[in-house]
Order: C-alpha cells, then structure tokens, then sequence
C-alpha cells in the first residue's frame, strides 16, 4: 500500500449521520486519500465534508457489490464499514458478503467509531505498507504481497 490509500466508506441509514460526524472530525486525514462510498453515503459525506469521493451505487442496489468487486481487484486498500447490526437489512446477504470478501483479501476493516479511530490515526496509514494476501490459486496458500491498483484505472487482476 502506499501512504496514499483507497477507502471505502460505506453505512446503512441508521449510522450515516454517525460515519458523517466520524468524517469531519478526520476530514484533514481523509482528505489525503482517495475515498470511494455506496452511492447514498457517498451523497451525504461529500456534501458534508467537501471533497471529492467517488460514488458508486447505493448498497442495495450493488453498491455493496461493487466495493466488494473493488475489493477482490486490488483496488482498495480500507473498508470502514460503520453496519447497523440491529436493524434488519434489505440485502443483508450483501453485507455479509462485503465483510467476507474483505477478510478473504486481507483487507482491514472498521465497523464502528472507535475501530475507525484506530485505524485511521495509526502511524501505518502515511507509510507504505506491505499487506499480505493468500494465493488462493496454489496448493499451501502461501502469502503473497498484495499489488494495488488505482481506483477506476483498468488492468489486469492483481492477484
């Protein structure tokens, strides 16, 4: 990973004005990336906070499948996922397939405020950070360093 990262930032309804208020606190730092969100969450943060974010589809429409598709062709590096584990959810299969597909690649992940804190505020994230993913195509899965690819550039899958 570079110091510059890809995040994802998704939330379902009830934890958008929650990931909003975790954003403008962080906006310095988030500014320094390059974000991607669902398509509802990404309307809200980018008018909240100005700045640019690239809006795929709202999650129950894709959304959830397309960062997931990201995901699994190197292109992003953060999922802060801020899920409402309460509220029974539409396509709640996305989800767990969002959150599966993110612990396949080895890609970390935070689901609320304080995991999103530390995540966001380690020394890691303005390092180059060498992540480790498994080769699923050979015998012993053996880790191999992870090559990313920016967000919306086409090429070859990476892994």
């Amino acid at each position: 990973m570079q110091p510059r990262k890809n995040i994802a930032l998704v939330a379902h309804d009830n934890r958008k004005h929650e990931l909003l208020e975790w954003a403008k606190f962080n906006r310095s730092l988030l500014a320094q990336h390059t974000l991607c969100s669902t398509g509802t969450t990404g309307a809200v943060l980018e008018q909240g906070l100005s700045i640019d974010i690239i809006k795929l589809r709202s999650g129950p429409l894709g959304g959830d499948q397309q960062i997931g598709a990201k995901i699994s062709q190197g292109e992003l590096d953060f999922l802060i996922f801020f899920w409402d584990p309460l509220s029974p959810q539409p396509h709640d299969t996305d989800v767990k397939a969002l959150l599966r597909i993110a612990t396949v690649w080895n890609i970390p992940v935070a689901c609320n405020r304080a995991s999103a804190d530390f995540m966001i505020s380690l020394p890691l994230m303005a390092q180059d950070y060498r992540r480790l993913v498994p080769d699923y195509e050979h015998p012993g899965l053996q880790l191999l360093p992870a090559r990313l690819v920016p967000i919306g550039h086409e090429s070859d899958p990476p892994f």
